[in-house]
C-alpha cells in the first residue's frame, strides 16, 4: 500500500455488536441457571425448598440496596405507577419458580431438572401465538418440535410406556409446572415499563422475598423446614449472587436486544450446562436418553435460531435498550 494512505478496516455493524452482546449475556444466563439446578441437589438435607427460596432472595434484595438505592429512588413514580406488574413478575417468575424447582429437586435428578427446563421456549412460542398472534417460522416449529420431544424423552425415563402413559414422578412433575410458570414470566416482560435495570432487578428480588415468606411460614409451621447448616449457607449465598442478579439481568437485557422467542431459545443451553455440571459436581450418570435429549435440544436452538426472521420488530435492537 503506498506511504500517507491509511489503512481502513471494515466497520462491524452495531446491530450485529448488540446481538453478540445480548447471546454472550442469555449464554452466560443459562450457565448460571444450569448451576442452580445442580445448587438446588446439594441443598437437599442441608436446607428446605421455601426456606432456601426465601433466604436467596433476601440475600440478594440486601446485595441489590446496596448500590441500587439511589436509582430506585430516582424511578420511584414509575415504580409506584406499575407496582402491581412487578410484583406479578417476581412472585411468579423468581418466587414461585424456585420454589417449584427446589421441591422438584427433592424427588428427581439435576440433570432431569435441567433438561427439562428447555420446555420453556414451548410455552414462549405458544403464548405469543394465542395472546398476540406472533408468527414463527417453519424452522423454527421444527426446532420446537425437537425441543419438546427432548422434554418428553427425560420426563419419561426414555421410557416409551411411560411416555404413552403420561407417567411421570413427582418431581419431574413439579419441574413441568415450573416452566409453566416460568414461561409466562418471560412473556409478560414485554409489557414491563421503562425502567433503569437497577429499579426493575431490586423491585421483583424484594418481591420476591415478600412473596416468599408466607412459604417459608408454612414449611416451619408443618415442621419440614430444614435449617442452613454451613454448606446451605455456601448454596444460599451462590445462588443469590448468580441465579438471582447475574442471571436475571442478563436474561432481561437479552430479551430487550432480540426478543422473548430468540431469547427463550438459549434457555434450552441450561440442559447442556446443567448436566455437564451435575455429572461433574454431583456424580450423576449419564444414561443414553439423556444423550438423546440433548441432542434434540441442540438441534432445536440451531434450526430455530437459524429459522429467525428478519426484520422482526423484536430483533431490532438500538442502544437505548442497553440503558
Amino acid at each position: 500500500m503506498a506511504a500517507g494512505y491509511p489503512i481502513t478496516r471494515p466497520s462491524i455493524p452495531e446491530s450485529f455488536v448488540l446481538i453478540l452482546r445480548a447471546y454472550l449475556f442469555l449464554i452466560i444466563t443459562s450457565l448460571s441457571w444450569g448451576g442452580n439446578a445442580v445448587a438446588g441437589k446439594l441443598a437437599v438435607g442441608h436446607i428446605s425448598p421455601m426456606l432456601l427460596t426465601s433466604i436467596r432472595w433476601g440475600l440478594a434484595f440486601s446485595i441489590l440496596l446496596t448500590f441500587a438505592l439511589p436509582q430506585v429512588r430516582r424511578d420511584i413514580k414509575t415504580i409506584k405507577a406499575n407496582l402491581p406488574l412487578l410484583i406479578s413478575y417476581g412472585m411468579f417468575g423468581f418466587t414461585f419458580f424456585n420454589i417449584l424447582l427446589y421441591s422438584a429437586l427433592e424427588h428427581t435428578t439435576a440433570i432431569n431438572v435441567a433438561i427439562e427446563q428447555a420446555g420453556m421456549p414451548m410455552v414462549i412460542f405458544l403464548a405469543n401465538f394465542i395472546l398476540f398472534r406472533i408468527k414463527v417460522t417453519p424452522a423454527q416449529i421444527i426446532g420446537f418440535a425437537l425441543t419438546l420431544t427432548g422434554v418428553a424423552v427425560t420426563a419419561s425415563s426414555g421410557s416409551l410406556a411411560r411416555l404413552i402413559g403420561l407417567e411421570l414422578n413427582r418431581g419431574d412433575a413439579l419441574m413441568l409446572l415450573a416452566v409453566l410458570f416460568y414461561g409466562g414470566y418471560t412473556v409478560a416482560l414485554r409489557y414491563k415499563p421503562v425502567l433503569h435495570w437497577q429499579s426493575m432487578i431490586t423491585v421483583m428480588a424484594g418481591a420476591a422475598f415478600v412473596t416468599s415468606l408466607p412459604f417459608a411460614a408454612f414449611e416451619v409451621a408443618r415442621e419440614t423446614a430444614i435449617w442452613p447448616d454451613t454448606t446451605g449457607w455456601l448454596i444460599a449465598a451462590f445462588t443469590a449472587v448468580f441465579p438471582s442478579l447475574v442471571a436475571q439481568v442478563m436474561f432481561i437485557k437479552g430479551n430487550e436486544i432480540i426478543g422473548s422467542n430468540r431469547a427463550g431459545i438459549f434457555i434450552n443451553l441450561v440442559p447442556i450446562f446443567g448436566t455437564l455440571l451435575s455429572v461433574m459436581i454431583l456424580g450423576e450418570t449419564m444414561q443414553l436418553y439423556h444423550v438423546i435429549a440433548l441432542g434434540l435440544v441442540l438441534g432445536g436452538i440451531w434450526l430455530s435460531e437459524r429459522g429467525k426472521r428478519q426484520g422482526a420488530p423484536s430483533a431490532s435492537p438500538t442502544r437505548d435498550n442497553l440503558d
